[in-house]
């Protein structure tokens, strides 16, 4: 009878490890630890493994490798990201890894297709930014490398996939938002913005109704504005329509982030309406935007470059030890209370 072939998944049961770290050994791609790299030697040759490297010695850290950014929406001004990459990029350089960015068409998106320039052989890890979809996340994660990402889809905060979440946090500000008009004296409150658009969205949505649920007060949605996402959240004249349609103006509308509170409030300037007497509005970024617009806008400031070094770490340590427990991060935000809700 002839003898079974051994192979690295039987290499990795014998060690207690993933059989990604034992074909990182063997085929050279990705830093190991040296004590892990000769248990394993180590074991393959008790096993009679018969495809040992050339050389046993341990190999200079590949240092000339990349870390890949894939987005489905290169950040712009209203986005965090304007400050979360630029410090992630310069983690990443000082660790001696180059951040190659890879911006998905629509097509390549829907489809669950990396982008065709994109090559993985030179590539340590992912990073994931504006990827709100699980089926996509779930491609990424069968490559079998290094994973981080910033938001997902909503709900994600409670997924079993292999890789690492960083955020920032919504629920605690979002209350405290909707605590501020209600101290104001808002009583008829609504929301605006696609709770199931992604993560920090639907976690916004649960705070706000966590607020209204401690205050005593039902929540109306008929006063709530919660379309699907996508781009009639631009248009100012889509927003006075579902304001006429509402059986009575809220006191005050707690919007989902600063890029839908500053056109709801322009929106209510055409309409006439005055802010914060009229309607409250609160958004959540903390943009450069919020705090120039007239009135200035009450918001979360969310610390971006903060998040962007503490995302290149988590990722960093997750190369260097494939093998630890997965982690959802959460980066406190700073609720920014002005004149938007000031009555």
């Amino acid at each position: 009878m002839a003898l079974r072939r051994v192979t690295m998944q039987d290499i990795a049961d014998s060690c207690g490890l993933s059989r990604n770290t034992v074909s990182k050994i063997f085929n050279g791609r990705g830093a190991v630890p040296e004590t892990t790299r000769k248990m394993v030697l180590e074991k393959a040759q008790e096993l009679g493994y018969r495809q040992m490297p050339d050389s046993e010695q341990p190999k200079a850290e590949p240092r000339s490798q990349n870390v890949a950014l894939f987005t489905s929406n290169m950040p712009s001004d209203y986005h965090f990201g304007t400050l979360f990459v630029p410090a992630f990029a310069g983690a990443l350089s000082r660790a001696g890894y180059t951040l190659m960015m890879y911006e998905l068409t629509e097509e390549e998106f829907m489809s669950n297709r990396l982008p065709a320039h994109a090559t993985l052989d030179q590539t340590a890890g992912i990073l994931g930014i504006e990827l709100f979809s699980r089926p996509y996340i779930e491609m990424i994660c069968s490559l079998g490398l290094p994973a981080i990402f910033v938001d997902a889809w909503a709900g994600a905060n409670t997924s079993t996939l292999p890789y690492d979440l960083i955020s920032m946090e919504n629920v605690a500000s979002t209350i405290a938002l909707t605590n501020d008009i209600l101290r104001s004296g808002g009583r008829r409150l609504g929301f605006v913005g696609d709770p199931d658009h992604c993560n920090s969205f639907h976690e916004r949505w649960v705070g706000f109704s966590i607020a209204l649920q401690r205050s005593g007060i039902p929540l109306d949605r008929s006063l709530c504005i919660l379309d699907r996402d996508g781009r009639q959240y631009s248009d100012p004249e889509w927003y006075i329509a579902n304001l006429k349609k509402m059986p009575v103006l809220p006191d005050g509308l707690v919007c989902a982030n600063d890029y839908i509170a500053l056109h709801v409030m322009t929106a209510l300037k055409q309409m006439g309406v005055s802010i914060p007497g009229g309607v409250m509005v609160s958004g959540f970024d903390g943009t450069p935007q919020s705090a120039v617009v007239e009135p200035a806008l009450t918001t979360a400031q969310i610390p971006g470059a903060e998040i962007g070094k503490l995302a290149a770490d988590i990722l960093l340590d997750r190369i260097e030890n494939p093998d630890r427990p997965y982690r959802a991060t959460y980066v406190n935000t700073t609720p920014l209370l002005r004149a938007s809700t000031t009555r």
